[in-house]
């Protein structure tokens, strides 16, 4: 991703050479993202969303189902997108809300297009003469897809645009005397690749940022008790279901992303609360298709690295830093990691300004993302586990139990600066995880009675219409995008 989009922006007279290894490899976990890959995609690479879907072998995606995690028995759907249309100084849910707490309205699901048409296994994308305020105006969906496959497209799309392309593993990093700066890798073959700014995009290992230089890591295992997981491919079995699954299990939680032609399954959990052949046994019982291979296994710890750009090294994804998959973020981090580097992009005099800023607007977003991941966790009546019993007990960042102290009192959201996750999302999770406003916003009883009633009706019964009108998941794939068997 990040070769591609270099190549695509900074490539004329400029050389953009790209180090990796085979053997290494790629995590490859990662097949579930956020809407903010079809932006990605189409606006910064210029990709045609079609071809990717199908030389990735994807799907599409409206949202996340999460099932057990406010109590064994309760799911709910983290839809992408709108829900209603706000209406003068509020957002639709404060409306909804005065008629929910009075028993006169349905879930707030039944008020998003996504999060409604998600269940029922339907799909499309807006169409052209989609009337202006309709639902179906403005759908907002990611995808499922095979990593591996988006890793070897991208490769081909990024060398096409003047990426040269070196195979090998690095042994060795030089240092430059007078700052530290780095001046190039060396290669096991005794290759000395040179350049002025390195893109770290090593993973775990953070090979230049931390191994070289030391950028520091803050672990957030207080918060995200997770540190391992197990991960299996499978048939595919059922409907192609345009979202992924994730299921509270008695150590963690386990999730399902269907591409075309095979199911993407994993068990994020704890290693304090059970052992990894505990974990995969798990696992492999709770497929819905045979495993097409042994699970695999990954440790890795929750956090962000200190510093995301140091010296003439800026880290991207893993490297910069990981929160476990629950809300697909990893992908997403990466690619605004590149976006926010592109924005920032250095001359040769590297002002300390830029890596500042970098490193502040970083920083500010992973740890507003983690807060919303650990907001699944602590949101939970469950005590049947020692797991769900620590993570409903623990202490929480003070910056969430804000939030969550305010929309309990009246359901007031408010966005945090640039904040990734939209209220959409905050109030979907948090009404989905068993966090019932104790009222609503006073203004709402401004409305009349009947007038209030009749803009709620309105809103489910657009979304009832826009669900009626798409096809299912599969035929619109059959139709669209259909990727050849592998």
């Amino acid at each position: 991703m990040a070769a591609a989009a270099l190549a695509t922006y900074v490539g004329q007279g400029t050389d953009v050479r790209l180090v990796e290894s085979e053997e290494i490899g790629i995590v490859g976990v990662g097949e579930s993202t956020v809407p903010y890959m079809k932006t990605f995609n189409t606006q910064v690479l210029g990709i045609r969303e079609a071809d990717f879907v199908v030389q990735t072998q994807g799907t599409f995606k409206l949202g996340i189902q999460f099932n057990d995690w406010g109590r064994i028995g309760d799911s709910y759907v983290h839809g992408f997108g709108t829900i209603g249309r706000s209406l003068g100084p509020l957002p639709f849910h404060q409306y909804w809300l005065k008629l929910f707490l009075a028993g006169r309205a349905p879930e707030i699901g039944a008020y998003s297009l996504p999060t409604a048409a998600a269940p029922l296994d339907r799909f499309m994308v807006s169409p052209a003469d989609a009337a202006p305020g309709s639902p179906l105006a403005d759908i907002a969906y990611g995808y499922q897809f095979d990593a591996g496959l988006y890793a070897r497209y991208l490769r081909g799309v990024a060398e096409h645009r003047g990426v040269k392309r070196i195979e090998g593993k690095i042994v060795d990093v030089v240092q430059r005397g007078e700052d530290g700066f780095i001046e190039a890798v060396v290669l096991e073959g005794g290759e000395r690749v040179e350049g002025e700014l390195f893109i770290d995009c090593s993973g775990f290992r953070g090979l230049l940022i931390e191994q070289t230089l030391k950028a520091g890591y803050e672990a957030w295992n207080q918060w995200l008790p997770c540190d391992r997981a197990m991960v299996v491919p499978s048939a595919s079995a059922g409907p192609l279901t345009p979202y992924t699954r994730v299921t509270a299990q008695a150590a963690g939680w386990q999730w399902r992303i269907p591409t075309q032609h095979r199911v993407g399954n994993g068990y994020v959990y704890s290693s304090q609360h059970i052992s990894d052949d505990e974990a995969a046994a798990t696992l492999l019982a709770n497929l819905d298709g045979r495993a097409l291979a042994e699970p695999r296994p990954l440790r890795f710890t929750p956090g962000r690295r200190r510093k995301f750009w140091e010296k003439n090294v800026v880290a991207v994804g893993l490297a910069g830093g990981f929160m476990e998959p629950l809300e697909s973020t990893s992908i997403y981090l990466a690619q605004s990691g590149i976006q926010r580097l592109l924005g920032l992009f250095p001359d040769r005099d590297f002002a300390p300004m830029l890596s500042d800023r970098l490193n502040r607007e970083s920083a500010f977003e992973h740890e507003r993302v983690r807060d919303f991941l650990v907001l699944h966790y602590n949101a939970t009546e469950r005590d049947d586990t020692a797991f769900w019993d620590q993570c409903r007990t623990m202490s929480i960042p003070d910056t969430l139990r804000e939030t969550v102290e305010l929309f309990r009192l009246d359901g007031r959201y408010f966005r945090n600066a640039e904040d990734f996750f939209a209220l959409p999302s905050w109030v979907q999770v948090m009404l989905g995880q068993r966090i019932i406003p104790r009222g609503y916003h006073p203004i709402v009883d401004q409305m009349p009675e009947d007038k209030l009633v009749q803009f709620v009706e309105r809103a489910r019964q657009a979304v009832a219409s826009g669900v009626a009108a798409m096809p299912s998941h599969q035929a619109f794939i059959d139709q669209n995008c259909k990727a050849p068997q592998p």
